[in-house]
C-alpha cells in the first residue's frame, strides 16, 4: 500500500466549501469567473413564517431583561421614602340636615403609639397570623401574592390584597389609600428601600400603630382600649385574635354594632388562632381553651349623644355598603355629607316618642319599663328620601340603632302584603272566588288551613274568638289570623314572599320564608325596611330604593358621585290602591283608631310580636309613610323581653303607643301642608260583596282536631311540597281587642276609585277622624273615635324554627 495520503471521500450529504464554490463558479459560467457569491438562504414558507427564530427569541429576551433591570434601577433611584402622610392632621367629617344645618362632626383621631415592648406577644403573633405569617423570613414584597391578588380581582373574586405587612405599613404611613398603578409602584419601591433601612421589628411596630381597627381607633393600643378597656400589653391570645380579625373588615366584624355578622367574625377569629398554632405561637391545648372574647359596648363622646350618633353611624353604613365612599377613606375625614333628614320632622319624631311613650315610663317603680325601646323611620313615598328616624333615647346610653335593627318580628303589619299579593296575582279562594276586600272567609279560630300539604296548621285568633263568615276588610280591621293564614295558602306563600320583596323588604330578611305563617309576620324586618315597603303602597305600587344622602363633598371641592335612584312599578296600581282602601278602614274602624290624631286621611296596620316583645304601627298618608315600633330588651343581657305591664298597662299593643306616636308625629311633621286625599284606582269588584258558595273550602277541614294548632308534618309547602309552615323562633300576637267599635258593614258604594270611610265613598258618613260616626252598609253607625282597650293574649300553635338567636 502506498504511503501517500489518500483522498478522503466526502461524507454523504455533505460537501466541502471548495467544491460548493467550484460548483457555483461553473454554474455562473464564463461571466462569473473570478467572483464567488454566498448561497441564498432558502425562504421560509407557510406556517414557518409565523414561528420566531431562536435569534429573535434570544434578542427579545435580552432586551426585555435589560428594560426590566433598567426600569427597576431607575424606579429605585427616583422613588424616595417620603415624609409621613397627613394622618396626624386628619379632618372631621361633617354631617348635615337637608337644610344645611349641622347634625354632627365626626372624625377625631383616636390613636396612641406604643413601642413593640408594650404590645403583648400574643397580640403580635395574632396580627402576623392574620396578615403575614412569614413576615420575619420573607422579603418586603411577595410578587406571587401580588399576581395572585391581581388575578382574583380581575376574575371577579372580589378585591384582593397581595400586600405584605411591610407594604401595608408603607401604604398606611407614607401614602394615600387610592387604588392606582402609581401608588402601587411607589409602594413597591418604598417597601424595598424600607426593608433595607429598618428592622423587621421597627416595621411591625409601625404597622401596629398605624392600622385602622374600627370604632375610630388607629393603632392597637387605641383598639385595645376601644374594644376591651385594657392596654395592648395585656391583650390575651383570644383578644389579640379578635383585634387582628378586625383588620380585614373593621366595621362589619364589630359584633356589637353588627350582631348579625358574628358568625363571620368568629370564623375569621378561628382562622387567626389556627394560624398561630401552625406557626408554633400557640399550643394546641391553649387553642382548645380559647373562647370568643366578645368586646364591650362602644364608648363615644358626648358630641354623639341623642340621635346624632345613631344618624352618623347609619349614614356611614349607607355610604360604605353602597360603595359611595371607602370605609377607611371616610374615616380619614374631609367629607361634608348632606343627608335627606329634615330637622323639623326629626325633632317632631323625637318629641312624639317622648310625649307618648318615654314620659309615661317609671323605671324606678316598674322594672319592665327599663326594657322599653322605640324605633321608627319616616319616608317620602314619592322620592324615597328618609326624612326622619328615631333610634333610641341616647346613642351614648343605648348603642343599637332601633330604626335599622332586624331582630324583632313585625307581627300583623305583614298582613297587607298578603292581600296585595292576592290582588296582584289575581288569586282565588280554594273554591274559585276572586279575592278582593269583600271576599268572605271563615274566621273560625284554630280552623285548619285548606290546600296546605305540609300537615295540619290551625292558628288561633285573638282570645280564641270565632268570627264565622267575615269579609277580608273586616278580617283586616280585626286582624283575624285564621283568614290571613288561609289567604297566604290561596295566593301561594312563595308569591307572598316575592311581593314583600318587591315592595321593599330585603330578600335577606331573617325568617322571611314561604309558609302559611308568613302571613302572621314571623319575619324580622327593621322599621326602615317596613317604611320603605309601606311607602311603595302609598306611591301606588311604584318602588324606589330609599336614600339617606343628598350630596357628598370631599375637601370642599370634589363632589362624590351618588348611585342613580331606580324606580319601577313593583306591583300594579290597583293592587296597591286596593290595599290602601282596606288599610283606611283599619284606621277608621279597626285596631288603629288612635292614628286618627294625625288629622288627615290615613291608612295603616297594627302588629304585635310573639309574647308581646314588640308592638308596631305602620301607616301612611299620601305624603308620608312612617313605621313605629316599641320593643322590649333587657339593658344588661340584650335579651328580648315581654312588655306586659309596661307604662302601667296590661300590655302595649300596636294600637296603643305606636299608633299614638305615629298620629302625633304625622300631624306635626305635615303641619302647614295642605290636606290631600288618596287618589285610588280599585280592583274590579272591590265594592261588590259575594256570599260564599256551597261547599266552600273555607269551611273547617277534617284534619286533627286536637286543637294544638301545630302541624303534624312540617315537610311541605303549598307550592313545592318542601317548606315548613314556620321559619321563626316564635309566633306574633294578634292585633284585636279594641273596644272603640268596628264596622261590620263592608265597603261603601261608588265608582272605581271609591274607598271606605269619611273621605272616599258616597255614604255621606261623618268624619270619623274627628270622633264622628261612619255608616256601614247595614245602615248602622259605628264609632270612629280613637282609643279602645288594650289587646290581650298571644297566638299559640305556630311552628318555630331552629334557634334564632335573640340579642
Amino acid at each position: 500500500m502506498s504511503d501517500e495520503p489518500q483522498p478522503q471521500q466526502p461524507t454523504p450529504g455533505w460537501a466541502s466549501r471548495e467544491s460548493l464554490a467550484a460548483g457555483a463558479a461553473q454554474a455562473a459560467g464564463p461571466e462569473g469567473s473570478g467572483k464567488q457569491k454566498k448561497p441564498k438562504r432558502p425562504k421560509r414558507t407557510g406556517w414557518g413564517r409565523l414561528i420566531p427564530t431562536w435569534r429573535m427569541v434570544l434578542g427579545t429576551f435580552l432586551v426585555g431583561v435589560l428594560l426590566l433591570v433598567g426600569g427597576f434601577f431607575l424606579g429605585y433611584s427616583l422613588v424616595q421614602i417620603p415624609a409621613a402622610n397627613a394622618l396626624a392632621t386628619k379632618q372631621a367629617n361633617v354631617y348635615l340636615y337637608a337644610d344645611g344645618s349641622v347634625i354632627a362632626r365626626d372624625g377625631e383621631v383616636n390613636r396612641e403609639s406604643v413601642g413593640l415592648a408594650r404590645i403583648s406577644k400574643d397580640a403580635q403573633h395574632a396580627v402576623l397570623a392574620a396578615e403575614d405569617r412569614d413576615f420575619y423570613t420573607e422579603s418586603a414584597i411577595d410578587p406571587m401574592a401580588m399576581v395572585r391578588a391581581g388575578w382574583n380581582t380581575a376574575t371577579g373574586k372580589g378585591k384582593q390584597s397581595g400586600s405584605t405587612i411591610t407594604q401595608q405599613y408603607v401604604k398606611n404611613y407614607y401614602l394615600a389609600q387610592e387604588q392606582t398603578v402609581t401608588r402601587k409602584v411607589k409602594e413597591f419601591f418604598i417597601s424595598i428601600k424600607l426593608d433595607r433601612e429598618k428592622s423587621k421589628n421597627e416595621i411591625l411596630e409601625g404597622y401596629l400603630n398605624t392600622s385602622f381597627f374600627g370604632r375610630g381607633a388607629y393603632g392597637i393600643q387605641a383598639a385595645a382600649q376601644a374594644y376591651y378597656g385594657i392596654d395592648a400589653k395585656d391583650l390575651t391570645a383570644g383578644q389579640g385574635a379578635y383585634l387582628a380579625s378586625l383588620l380585614n373588615a373593621p366595621s362589619q366584624y364589630d359584633v356589637v354594632a353588627h350582631p348579625e355578622n358574628r358568625p363571620a367574625a368568629e370564623a375569621r377569629w378561628n382562622y387567626v388562632l389556627d394560624g398561630m398554632v401552625k406557626k408554633g405561637w400557640l399550643t394546641q391545648s391553649e387553642r382548645a381553651a380559647q373562647k370568643f372574647p366578645a368586646p364591650r359596648k362602644s364608648t363615644v363622646s358626648t358630641g354623639m349623644s341623642g340621635q346624632r350618633g345613631y344618624i352618623v353611624n347609619i349614614v356611614k353604613d349607607y355610604l360604605i355598603s353602597n360603595e359611595i365612599v371607602d370605609e377607611e377613606e371616610l374615616d380619614r375625614g374631609g367629607y361634608r355629607i348632606t343627608t335627606t333628614l329634615q330637622k323639623d320632622k326629626q325633632d317632631a319624631f323625637v318629641k312624639a316618642v317622648d310625649d307618648k311613650l318615654m314620659s309615661q315610663l317609671d323605671k324606678k317603680e316598674r322594672k319592665v319599663d327599663t326594657y322599653v325601646r322605640a324605633g321608627g323611620a319616616s319616608v317620602d313615598p314619592e322620592t324615597g328620601k328618609v326624612v326622619a328616624m328615631y333610634n333610641g333615647i341616647d346613642y351614648v346610653k343605648q348603642y343599637t340603632p332601633n330604626a335599622t335593627r332586624r331582630d324583632f318580628q313585625v307581627g300583623s303589619t305583614f298582613k297587607p302584603f298578603v292581600f296585595t299579593s292576592a290582588v296582584e296575582n289575581h288569586s282565588e279562594t280554594q273554591d274559585g272566588r276572586v279575592i278582593n276586600p269583600n271576599t268572605i272567609y271563615d274566621g273560625t279560630s284554630e280552623r285548619p288551613v285548606q290546600g296546605w300539604s305540609g300537615g295540619r296548621y290551625a292558628p288561633e285568633n285573638e282570645d280564641h274568638h270565632d268570627y264565622g263568615d267575615i269579609t277580608v276588610r273586616e278580617a283586616t280591621d280585626k286582624s283575624v289570623n285564621a283568614v290571613y293564614a288561609q289567604m297566604a295558602v290561596d295566593v301561594g306563600s312563595d308569591k307572598v314572599m316575592q311581593t314583600a320583596i318587591d315592595l321593599g323588604l330585603s330578600k335577606n330578611t331573617p325568617e322571611l320564608t314561604p309558609s302559611p305563617s308568613i302571613a302572621l309576620g314571623v319575619a324580622t324586618a327593621s322599621p326602615l325596611d317596613m317604611a320603605e315597603a309601606y311607602a311603595t303602597l302609598a306611591n301606588h305600587g311604584r318602588h324606589g330604593t330609599y336614600t339617606l344622602v343628598e350630596k357628598v363633598m370631599k375637601d370642599g371641592k370634589h363632589e362624590v358621585d351618588l348611585p342613580e335612584r331606580r324606580e319601577r312599578q313593583a306591583v300594579s296600581r290597583e293592587a296597591a290602591d286596593t290595599t290602601t282602601s282596606v288599610l283606611r278602614s283599619v284606621v277608621q274602624n279597626g285596631t288603629a283608631t288612635a292614628a286618627q290624631a294625625a288629622g288627615r286621611p290615613a291608612a295603616g296596620k297594627t302588629g304585635t310580636a310573639e309574647e308581646d316583645t314588640a308592638a308596631w304601627f305602620a301607616g301612611y298618608t299620601p305624603e308620608l309613610a312612617t313605621v313605629v315600633a316599641v320593643m322590649g330588651q333587657d339593658p344588661e343581657t340584650a335579651a328580648h323581653k315581654s312588655l306586659y305591664g309596661a307604662m302601667g298597662l296590661a300590655r302595649i299593643n300596636g294600637g296603643g303607643a305606636p299608633a299614638e306616636i305615629w298620629g302625633q308625629y304625622t300631624r306635626d311633621a305635615l303641619e302647614g301642608e295642605p290636606v290631600t286625599d288618596f287618589d285610588l284606582q280599585l280592583q274590579t269588584g272591590a265594592d261588590v260583596t259575594a256570599p260564599p258558595s256551597a261547599g266552600s273550602s273555607d269551611e273547617p277541614g277534617s284534619g286533627d282536631e286536637s286543637g294544638t294548632g301545630a302541624p303534624e308534618d312540617e315537610s311541605g309547602d303549598e307550592d313545592s311540597g318542601t317548606e315548613t309552615p314556620g321559619g321563626s323562633a316564635g309566633t306574633p300576637s294578634d292585633d284585636t281587642g279594641q273596644d272603640g267599635g268596628t264596622s261590620t258593614g263592608g265597603p261603601t258604594t261608588g265608582g272605581a276609585s271609591t274607598e271606605p270611610g269619611p273621605t272616599g265613598g258616597a255614604d255621606g258618613g261623618d268624619d270619623s277622624a274627628n270622633g264622628g260616626t261612619t255608616e256601614g252598609d247595614d245602615g248602622g253607625d259605628t264609632t270612629g273615635a280613637g282609643g279602645g282597650d288594650p289587646e290581650t293574649g298571644t297566638i299559640a300553635g305556630l311552628p318555630t324554627g331552629p334557634g334564632r338567636e335573640r340579642q
